[in-house]
């Protein structure tokens, strides 16, 4: 295939409007030739934005022969719904993360999908970002010795109760939406066969929560190699990972979810010097992109991390809400020290 992937976008969330569909608007080696979405005005409107028509339904693309593959950015509780259908129609499948909430229907859509010789990539962005090859660079080359434990977080500040986060059945909650990110960095590092096995976990959601809104996971990355991630809803913005050696640690800032234009900075930690590591900026929805087309150009067997993160999700899932389910109460302030003020909160990222 010489010409550009030909893609029909069902759903117009707003991560696709922001981050997917500008990415491929600029590509040369994708077009969008249709969009599809619940609101009809809506459809219409992105639809003139990026010069293709829209659909009628989701299902509608899936008929079209001009339609080579589909984004699916729909929420996470019909991601293996309508990926499968795709698939069944012959179609390549780019699908927002998760892809599937349950080992057993990862395992389902990576056969259907190596069946038909059909691309099926996870829409994972961050793995295509140049800081990260870096990173592997520096502890393969021996920068912090002997790799002891990898530490990772991504956590956000709450949105609207009207956000499909918040939403059980819609797939909602931290684990699904933001434990997806460190757990599949730990998987970059480690592989997927045999990968690393959790050890335990824990999650959390306020009174008012349906969903959970925190939680953090340990995980045993055999010997002797402890992961540790962390996540939330409710939080001030993180987006860090660490990895700790005998000899050092790297820490990688902004490692999730980078503007194209930042400059990322990695900063090694050796016997008490901090060394900055500056890098070029890199656009991981470009590169995210230009990966999808060789996937389908090359008919690309689905990777395995798709199948293996889907199985440590719902693993981690099951054990973390056995653990605790309610917000604890707040702790009561300590009384200022006679004559002195006591300190403002901070409030900055």
């Amino acid at each position: 295939m010489s010409r550009p992937v030909r893609i029909a976008v069902l759903g117009a969330a707003e991560f696709a409007r922001r981050r997917m569909l500008p990415a491929f608007g600029a590509s040369p080696d994708v077009t969008v030739v249709a969009v599809a979405s619940r609101d009809p005005a809506r459809a219409a409107e992105l639809a003139r934005e990026y010069g293709c028509r829209a659909a009628a339904s989701y299902a509608e693309p899936l008929t079209d022969d001009d339609v080579d593959a589909v984004y699916l950015p729909l929420p996470a509780s019909m991601h293996a719904e309508w990926a499968g259908a795709a698939l069944r129609a012959g179609k390549h499948v780019l699908v927002e993360k998760p892809a599937a909430m349950s080992g057993a229907d990862a395992a389902e859509l990576c056969a259907l999908a190596r069946s038909r010789g059909l691309a099926l990539v996870e829409n994972v962005l961050f793995v295509h970002h140049s800081q990260h090859r870096a990173a592997m660079r520096y502890v393969a080359d021996g920068a912090i010795g002997r790799l002891q434990a990898f530490d990772a977080a991504f956590t956000v500040p709450r949105r609207p109760a009207s956000d499909i986060r918040y939403h059980p059945a819609l797939g909602g909650g931290a684990l699904w939406d933001l434990g997806v990110y460190p757990l599949r960095a730990a998987l970059d590092l480690l592989g997927s066969d045999p990968g690393p096995r959790l050890v335990g976990a824990t999650a959390r959601r306020g009174p008012s929560d349906a969903v959970d809104t925190a939680g953090t996971a340990l995980l045993d990355g055999g010997d002797g190699l402890a992961l540790q991630l962390g996540y939330g809803l409710d939080h001030t913005y993180r987006s860090t990972y660490t990895l700790w050696g005998s000899a050092g640690r790297l820490t990688v800032d902004r490692a999730f979810t980078p503007p194209a234009d930042h400059e990322p900075v990695l900063q090694l930690e050796r016997a008490g010097v901090l060394t900055r590591l500056p890098l070029p900026a890199d656009d991981q929805a470009g590169n995210a992109v230009t990966a999808f087309a060789h996937a389908v150009r090359t008919r690309a067997r689905p990777a395995p991390e798709i199948q293996r993160q889907a199985e440590l999700l719902e693993a981690i899932s099951l054990s973390g809400t056995a653990v605790h389910r309610t917000a604890r109460p707040a702790r009561p302030a300590r009384p200022a020290r006679s004559g002195r003020t006591p300190p403002a909160e901070h409030t900055g990222p």
